[in-house]
Formats: structure tokens, C-alpha cells, sequence
């Protein structure tokens, strides 16, 4: 059985996420601090991946004074809690093939050091030097105490409200880590 540890090449790979509210939508991108990948006869057995919250952008807010507020919120305890927590992570527990390049991923996601295990399909395309992970992964926030303005928690919000999923786009690319390259 040949096993091929992947790192992942964080200036390569993107996250955009999106979040919802009545009135609309507003959507960035978050950075990915580091992780791997291990592929046991080119199937992916495990892995995890670290978000960096501190890199989170908002791309449809132009005006900068504007985005600097939102971006200061979203860093707030009222969201993230970024200062407490300047990482998110999820980690594989276990994947299922679903056809030759799909897989179906479930592991602990963490969020403000609440942890839960969601699962979602992902493609990847592996090269032997190289992979490719893309899909989404939708979150409920209000299960990682983000609760600002969720309908589960405050009345009477009307077209204030924030729906309480969010999704993460993610094209994730990592390389292969040979025995040499490891020693050095």
C-alpha cells in the first residue's frame, strides 16, 4: 500500500464564503493557514485543514470605510471572536467514496472551540504530485455561538434577520511531501 502525504499549498488554494439575510447576501474570502492530506493507493484517508479568521475579506462592500466596520464586526464576539480564536479547523473522521473523483468527507469542524461533525462531498482530482479538493461545506453558525440577529434567538427581527447557514466555496491544491522533502 503506498501512502502519499499532501501539504497544502495555502497561497494556491481559496475559500469564499457567503452569508445570507433577507435583504440579501454578502460574500469574501478566508485564507487556509496550513493542513494536509494523506492518500493511502491514491484514495483520500484523512486530513485537516486550519482557517485563518483573521484573513477574512468581504468582496462585495466597496466602500472601504463601510467594509472596515463590517470587517470589525465580523471579527466581534457577536460573530467570530477573532482575538479569542484566530484559527477555525476541520479535521477527517472518516470518507466514503462516492464515484472515482467524488468522496464524501465527514470530520469535526471547530469554531470558537465548539466543535461539531458535518459532512459534505468534495471532488478531488490527485496527480500523484499534486491534488485538487473542491466543494462546499454549509454551516449552521448558530451551533458555534454565532447568533447575531438568527431568527432561533431574536424576535421580531423582519428585515433584519440573518439566516443562520453560511457557506464555505473552497478549490483547495496541495503537494505531494516526498521522503527527501521531508528531511529537509
Amino acid at each position: 500500500m503506498e501512502t502519499t502525504n499532501f501539504k497544502i499549498v495555502s497561497s494556491n488554494s481559496n475559500v469564499e464564503w457567503t452569508g445570507r439575510k433577507v435583504t440579501g447576501a454578502h460574500n469574501g474570502t478566508i485564507g487556509i493557514k496550513e493542513g494536509n492530506f494523506v492518500f493511502n493507493d491514491g484514495i483520500i484517508k484523512e486530513g485537516n485543514v486550519v482557517i485563518n479568521t483573521s484573513s477574512i475579506k468581504i468582496l462585495d462592500v466597496t466602500d472601504p470605510a463601510t467594509n472596515a466596520q463590517f470587517a470589525g464586526h465580523l471579527s466581534s464576539d457577536d460573530f467570530f471572536s477573532i482575538e479569542k480564536f484566530p484559527t477555525a479547523s476541520f479535521d477527517i473522521l472518516t470518507v466514503r467514496e462516492v464515484s472515482d473523483s467524488t468522496y464524501y468527507l465527514e470530520g469535526n469542524l471547530t469554531i470558537k472551540d465548539i466543535t461539531h461533525v458535518v459532512g459534505f462531498e468534495a471532488t478531488v482530482e490527485n496527480n500523484r504530485n499534486n491534488i485538487t479538493l473542491s466543494g462546499k461545506l454549509v454551516i449552521d453558525r448558530t451551533k458555534y455561538d454565532i447568533r447575531f440577529r438568527s431568527g432561533n434567538f431574536f424576535k421580531d427581527l423582519g428585515d433584519t434577520l440573518i439566516y443562520n447557514d453560511f457557506e464555505l466555496d473552497f478549490n483547495i491544491i496541495a503537494e505531494a511531501i516526498f521522503s527527501e522533502q521531508a528531511k529537509n
